[in-house]
């Protein structure tokens, strides 16, 4: 399984992109599904990220994009 940030490369109209972050988690044909929605369960619970798109390839790989919301925080002090 691997994770990876999108950056940029993802380009939305209105600066949508700007207002999420991407995650993408790559599930190759060998390994385990239980084991991939294990892992996309922790992401959404820990760290508050959700399912957006998910692609079944032809070889049996996947792939899951994730997003959150970038929070911005001023500072009021």
């Amino acid at each position: 399984m691997r994770e990876q940030f999108a950056t940029g490369s993802v380009s939305r109209k209105r600066g949508y992109a700007r207002q999420y972050e991407y995650l993408v988690l790559t599930v190759g044909p060998t390994e385990s599904m239980p084991a991939a929605r294990q892992r996309l369960t922790e992401h959404a619970e820990y760290g508050k990220w959700e399912l957006e798109r998910s692609c079944l390839y032809v070889g049996g790989g996947r792939q899951f994009w994730l997003r959150r919301r970038i929070m911005r925080v001023e500072r009021t002090a």
